[in-house]
C-alpha cells in the first residue's frame, strides 16, 4: 500500500458483473491516441508483452475533481496507489520481459501530463478523451453525477491481441504486484 496515498480500509470491493469477458483475446483495433510525451501510439503497433492499466480518473492534489459519491462505487478509488504499483514494480516488470507499460483514462493528456510528472511515473500515460478505445472496445463504464468513466481493468497485449485481461481490480494499490505474478507465472 502507498504510504503517500493511503486507501480507506472500508472501500466497496467490486464484483465481476462479466462486463469485460468480451475483451480476453480480442484483437486489438486500430487507434491512435497521445501518449504524454506528445507522440501518438498506434495500439496495432504496440509490441508484445504490453501492459495498459485502465482507470477512471486521477486526482489533482490542486483541484477538487472528485464526484461527490466517489468513494461509494466499487472500484472508483485508488488511481494514484495503483500507479504508484506500477512505478514501484516497472523494473522488475521489464525484467520479465514486458516491453511497455501505459496507464490510460479519458482524462486530457495535459491531465495526464500531470499526473506522470507530479507521481514521477517512468512510463507514459495515454489519453482516450475522444472515447475511440473505450468506443470500439467496448470498455465497461459506470456513470456518476451524470459522467461517465471506465472503470478499472488491466490488458496485457501481445502480438496484436489482448492476452489477458483483470477485472475487476481490488485492492488496487496492490494491483502491480498481481500483474508481475501473472506475467511471472506465464512467460513468452
Amino acid at each position: 500500500m502507498s504510504k503517500d496515498f493511503p486507501l480507506p480500509d472500508d472501500l466497496p470491493v467490486p464484483k465481476d458483473d462479466g462486463v469485460a469477458d468480451h475483451l480476453q483475446g480480442r484483437k486489438i483495433c486500430d487507434v491512435f491516441l497521445p501518449a504524454t510525451d506528445d507522440t501518438t501510439v498506434n495500439l496495432q503497433e504496440l509490441p508484445p508483452q504490453t501492459i495498459i492499466y485502465i482507470y477512471p480518473q486521477t486526482g489533482r492534489p490542486d483541484k477538487d475533481v472528485i464526484p461527490e459519491g466517489w468513494e461509494d462505487v466499487p472500484g472508483a478509488r485508488g488511481c494514484t496507489p495503483e500507479s504508484r504499483g506500477f512505478q514501484s514494480h516497472y523494473e522488475e516488470l521489464r525484467d520479465e520481459g514486458i516491453r511497455r507499460v501505459f496507464g490510460l483514462s479519458t482524462q486530457s493528456i495535459e491531465y495526464q501530463r500531470e499526473a506522470r510528472d507530479r507521481l514521477h511515473l517512468p512510463f507514459e500515460m495515454l489519453s482516450d478523451a475522444k472515447w475511440e478505445l473505450t468506443d470500439e472496445l467496448d470498455l465497461p463504464t459506470f456513470t456518476i453525477e451524470g459522467n461517465e468513466y471506465l472503470k478499472r481493468l488491466t490488458l496485457i497485449i501481445s502480438e496484436g491481441r489482448i492476452e489477458h485481461v483483470f477485472y475487476p481490480i481490488f485492492p488496487p494499490d496492490e494491483h502491480a504486484s498481481e500483474v508481475l505474478e501473472w506475467i511471472r507465472n506465464n512467460p513468452h
